[in-house]
């Protein structure tokens, strides 16, 4: 009788621990998915305030079309973009970028920089550049903790069993896509 007492003993163990760890794989998950939630949400306030800005700088500066156009293109095909973190990435990144060089080249409307509109929008969006790189530094830690419980033992076993896989950081590739560009009023 006692062999067995033990046997079920250690069962109930392997049980409990299995479970732990299952919960423990189905609560990152979720941190995870709410983390990116977190993060879109955030790209949109920023896809929200783009036009805004857009439409106050098209009325001083009408020969930086070209550009103006190019930020609203980069825009649409962020806004548009569901795919992977990376996909989104490649597309944030070259959004960035080209709101950075409209924002250098507006520099030189002195009729602009006094526009309580622009001003206001461009604190705005300054804002909203710190939420998302908030948002996605708490994503970015979401995926390392799901990712480190996905490889280690014996949490991998389980995750293994029930289909759980790494998840894919946001990562900028280009350098200067890290670099804040430089705006001076």
């Amino acid at each position: 009788m006692i062999p067995f007492l033990v046997l079920l003993g250690l069962l109930l163990v392997v049980v409990v621990a299995v479970i732990g760890l299952y919960n423990g794989l189905v609560a990152i998950r979720n941190h995870c998915d709410e983390a990116w939630s977190n993060v879109d949400t955030e790209l949109k306030r920023r896809y929200d305030l783009i036009p805004n800005l857009i439409n106050t700088v098209k009325g001083y500066a009408k020969h930086e079309r070209e550009l103006i156009q190019e930020v609203t293109a980069l825009r649409e095909k962020a806004a548009a973009n569901q795919g992977s973190p990376g996909s989104q990435a490649k597309d944030e990144m070259a959004l960035q970028r080209a709101l950075g060089q409209l924002m250098v080249r507006l520099e030189n409307y002195p009729d602009l920089k006094a526009s309580a509109n622009f001003v206001e929008l461009q604190k705005e969006l300054a804002n909203t550049e710190n939420r998302i790189q908030a948002a996605l530094r708490f994503f970015n830690g979401n995926v390392r903790d799901n990712n480190n419980r996905v490889q280690q033992f014996p949490s991998n076993v389980i995750a293994g069993m029930f289909g759980f896989t790494r998840r894919e950081f946001f990562e900028l590739d280009e350098p200067a896509a890290r670099t804040v560009p430089k705006v001076e009023f």
